[in-house]
C-alpha cells in the first residue's frame, strides 16, 4: 500500500508508507512496514496498526485517529534555550567515512537475566535504571572501543526520547505524528571507556532528564531556524532507540500476538541501534541490540561487550591506555 509520495533533496521519490505481507507456507506471515520518520514515530505507527488491525478483525476502533500537527509547531517568533549539542557538525567527518565502507549488520541478544546481572553490580543510586539505560551505556563503551577512536575524541550517545506526555505538551490518543527528540550525552572517548559503567549511565540519564516541555520547544524552534536543515548523522555519534515497550508485539490481526515485532535484523543505519523485546530458542526473554560495523569491528564490539557483560567489575581497558 503506497500512501503518497515526497521528495527528497535529490527529488528521488520517498514513500511516506509502505506495506507487504509475506505469507508462508507454514501458514503464518510477516507483515512489513517501511515508513518514513517524518510522518510518525513508533507509538504513532503502533497505534496505526492497532487500528488496520482492528478492521481486520472487524472490531469498532477504540481510538480514532487525530491530526493536531498544530501542536509541534515552533513558537513565532523562534526561541532557543537549549544548547542543542546532537546537530553539532563534526568538521573532521570526511576522514571517518572509511568506518562506514564494507560493514556488516548483526544483532546481539542480552537476556533479562544478563542485564539484571549488570544491575546488581551497579551502586545502590543506579539500581532503578532503566532496561534500555544499562544495555546503552555497555553498547556505547563496547561501540567506541570497537571503533578504536582516539582518546582524545569528542563521543555522543544520542538517545531517541519522545516528547509524549512530558509536562504539560500532552499530544491526544491518536497522533501518528513524530514526537521524537534527541538529547545527547558527551565524553571523550578515553574518560567514557576508561570509567566504571555508572559514568557512561549517569551521563545518559543526565541526557534523558534534560527533556521536558521547553526542550521539545526549543528543538522546535531549533528546527524553525534551520528550516529543518539538521542532522545527527555523524560516524562517532551512537544513536539509541528502545522499541521494545512500543506494542509492536501487542498488534493482533485476528490471528493472536505475534512471535517479534520491531526493526528488522540489523541496525537501521551505521550510527543507529533500534532495541526490541525478543524470546530466544531457549525461552530467555531478553532485548536485541542491533548493530552496524566493519567485520573487525564488529568481531571487537562483541568481545568488549561479553567483557563488560561478564566481568566482576568494569575496570580500565588497556587498550584505551
Amino acid at each position: 500500500m503506497f500512501v503518497a509520495t515526497v521528495h527528497n533533496q535529490n527529488y528521488m521519490p520517498i514513500f511516506l508508507s509502505e506495506n507487504q505481507v509475506t505469507r508462508f507456507t507454514c501458514g503464518g506471515f510477516a507483515v512489513a512496514v517501511r515508513l518514513n520518520h517524518m510522518m510518525a514515530d513508533s507509538v504513532g505507527l503502533v497505534s496505526f496498526l492497532e487500528c488496520v488491525a482492528a478492521i481486520a478483525r472487524g472490531v469498532t476502533l477504540t481510538v480514532l485517529p487525530v491530526w493536531c500537527r498544530e501542536l509541534v509547531q515552533s513558537r513565532n517568533p523562534p526561541k532557543v534555550s537549549f544548547v542543542h549539542r546532537e546537530y553539532e557538525e563534526d568538521p573532521d567527518e570526511a576522514t571517518k567515512l572509511m568506518h562506514r565502507q564494507n560493514i556488516v549488520r548483526q544483532s546481539v541478544f542480552l537476556s533479562i537475566k544478563d542485564i539484571k546481572a549488570l544491575r546488581n553490580r551497579l551502586p545502590p543510586y543506579f539500581q532503578k535504571s532503566s532496561m534500555f539505560e544499562i544495555v546503552t551505556a555497555c553498547a556505547w563503551i563496547a561501540r567506541t572501543l570497537a571503533l578504536e577512536i582516539d582518546p582524545n575524541e569528542i563521543v555522543k550517545l544520542i538517545c531517541v526520547v519522545s516528547a509524549r506526555g512530558k509536562d504539560q505538551f500532552n499530544l491526544p490518543d491518536g497522533y501518528y505524528g513524530n514526537a521524537l527528540v534527541f538529547p545527547a550525552a558527551i565524553s571523550k572517548a578515553g574518560v567514557l571507556c576508561q570509567s566504571p559503567l555508572g559514568y557512561a549511565l549517569q551521563l545518559i540519564q543526565k541526557a534523558k532528564a534534560q527533556v521536558n516541555e521547553e526542550y521539545v520547544r526549543s528543538v522546535l524552534d531549533l528546527l524553525a531556524y534551520n528550516k529543518g536543515q539538521l542532522s545527527i548523522d555523524n560516524s562517532w555519534n551512537f544513536v539509541a532507540s528502545d522499541t521494545s515497550r512500543a506494542g509492536f508485539t501487542e498488534v493482533d490481526f485476528g490471528w493472536g500476538k505475534p512471535i517479534y515485532g520491531g526493526p528488522p535484523v540489523g541496525a537501521i543505519s551505521f550510527y543507529t541501534s533500534a532495541y526490541a523485546r525478543f524470546k530466544n530458542s531457549k525461552g530467555e526473554v531478553g532485548m536485541v541490540v542491533p548493530m552496524c560495523l566493519r567485520p573487525q569491528a564488529m568481531v571487537r564490539f562483541r568481545e568488549e561487550l561479553f567483557k563488560i557483560i561478564h566481568s566482576p567489575q568494569k575496570s580500565l581497558h588497556p587498550s584505551m591506555l
